[in-house]
């Protein structure tokens, strides 16, 4: 199912355009690096109550797949994302594994999805881009089952997670037009402030907001990383449109820092995250239930 409305907005363009294509020719290596956020969730939504389970923001589908491979018979997983070519490639994912799971290419701010329809709505790493969350997540809230769970995984600070950030420092003198991140603006660290999630999470109507850190241990081959440098992330977006001698000058200096990561033919890393709980109030909840946090 194809959504009928798309906002223009920056995040729309950028996951449908270069952004998308990358992390689909990368999705084998995003697999892989991310593989821990996977297992995770994976066995959140396996022990979870319920069998109708919303992957949100879910790129190529590796998570949601992992879900409806845990979830068997007795349940269904559905993925959504914003991103045309890369719930292209997760739905191609689903028909080789002759998979039950579903993938709609929509925005989960404002997609009319089946009022309760979800038992539990879980996310890796895919609901910092939002550009109104407060009204993303009262939209997901209805999408959510009385009493159904919430679990996010959300990057925490810029600051937390060096690595991240590692290719934009080195190549910065090198690309005088590489973007600077904004804070508090939708992206890879918007929710980096958990204050500001709880508060959002409380404003569109979540209860029992639970957020702690986490830190999870990383890896990639040795013989993946210049490809990642090159292709993702800011300073991969920048490159598509350097000539060569800046391309090859900053590819060399750009992976020089990242020695400290590389251990043998394996690079290691931590990525700081948060683990975001809450759950949809019953209709039954007083007042004061349904705002326990």
């Amino acid at each position: 199912m194809d959504v009928t409305h798309q906002p223009d907005n920056e995040q729309t363009a950028l996951w449908n355009g270069r952004a998308g294509r990358a992390w689909v020719e990368s999705q084998a290596l995003l697999d892989q690096m991310f593989k821990p956020f996977e297992d995770l969730l994976a066995e959140v939504a396996r022990a979870g109550s319920g069998g109708r389970v919303l992957d949100v923001g879910c790129g190529t589908g590796s998570t949601t797949l992992a879900v409806a491979r845990q979830l068997g018979a007795e349940g269904h997983c559905t993925g959504v994302d914003i991103s045309e070519p890369m719930i292209a490639a997760a739905r191609a994912r689903a028909t080789r594994e002759n998979t039950t799971a579903s993938f709609i290419r929509a925005d989960a701010q404002t997609h009319a999805f089946e009022p309760a329809s979800f038992d539990m709505i879980i996310s890796r790493l895919g609901v910092m881009f939002f550009d109104n969350p407060v009204l993303a997540f009262a939209n997901l809230r209805r999408a959510a089952s009385e009493d159904a769970g919430l679990r996010c995984l959300a990057w925490r600070s810029a600051a937390e997670n060096p690595f991240m950030t590692t290719a934009e420092r080195a190549a910065a003198p090198l690309l005088p037009n590489l973007p600077a991140r904004r804070p508090g603006a939708p992206g890879q660290f918007s929710f980096a402030d958990r204050h500001r999630v709880a508060a959002i999470l409380e404003e569109s109507g979540w209860a029992g907001i639970d957020i702690r850190p986490i830190d999870v241990e990383c890896t990639l081959p040795e013989t993946a990383l210049g490809a990642y440098l090159a292709r993702l992330g800011p300073v991969g977006l920048i490159l598509e449109d350097a000539d060569e001698r800046t391309r090859a000058q900053v590819i060399e200096t750009v992976r020089a820092a990242f020695d400290p990561y590389v251990h043998g033919a394996e690079v290691r890393y931590t990525a700081a995250c948060w683990m975001v709980s809450a759950r949809a109030p019953s209709a039954s909840a007083t007042p004061k239930e349904a705002a326990n946090v």
